[in-house]
């Protein structure tokens, strides 16, 4: 990850990481200079790094000054995973209704292939597995302006929701929380796939509440 050629994706994610984990503190300053020597680049996708993670609330920067980690709260993170819960049981509602076929199954093989993931522990391999699941559930309730704000909201929490898969077991239980939802879909039950969405976000924001960087 730290090597020539680093794009600025990788680098806003591993910094988002450290900063998540308590690598990187509240308060810590982000120097271009030495960030540019530390992934081998330019001090131009530097910058560039830096303003995503501003985006996402990790960062704050003023003019002529360097980069500060943020503050981000317990209460403050619950609130966006409180947000998150309705968008994702929206999603999974009309994803029950408005799924073709097609999707219903991509879905479902997609969901129990990565069962594989799940006993190898492979929490990288499932993270990835776990965003493009979610997608797909954004994209089959086929409502453009649901899926802009989801896929807002998702960017804002990625760190937390990769850090969850660092405790303890969560890999199996994502997998069974997954389920539930895969299951109402294809039984089209709107209000099942809604609720165990919810729920699922709801054990998500529980479980990545113990990376906040500090309480209030």
């Amino acid at each position: 990850m730290i090597r020539t050629g680093t794009t600025v994706e990788q680098m806003v994610r591993a910094i988002s990481d450290m900063i998540v984990t308590g690598e990187i503190l509240p308060g810590a300053k982000l120097d271009e200079v030495s960030l540019a020597v530390r992934f081998d680049v330019s001090r131009t996708p530097v910058r560039e790094a830096l303003r995503e993670l501003g985006a996402m609330g990790l960062v704050v920067r003023e003019p002529n000054r360097s980069a500060l980690v943020t503050n981000v709260t317990e209460s403050y993170l619950h609130s966006m995973f409180e947000a998150m819960a309705e968008l994702e049981a929206i999603c999974a509602r009309l994803s029950a209704e408005r799924m073709t076929v097609d999707e219903r199954r991509a879905l479902e093989l997609e969901h129990r292939a990565s069962m594989r993931l799940v006993h190898a522990g492979a929490e990288e391999e499932y993270s990835a597995h776990n965003t493009e699941f979610h997608t797909r559930l954004y994209r089959g309730a086929h409502n453009d302006h649901v899926f802009e704000m989801v896929m807002q909201t998702r960017a804002r929490l990625a760190p937390f929701r990769r850090a969850q898969f660092r405790l303890p077991g969560r890999l199996a239980k994502s997998y069974e929380e997954h389920g539930r939802i895969v299951t109402a879909i294809m039984r089209a039950d709107a209000a099942a796939a809604g609720q165990a969405a919810y729920s699922h976000v709801e054990i998500v924001s529980d479980a990545s509440a113990v990376f906040a960087t500090a309480g209030e």
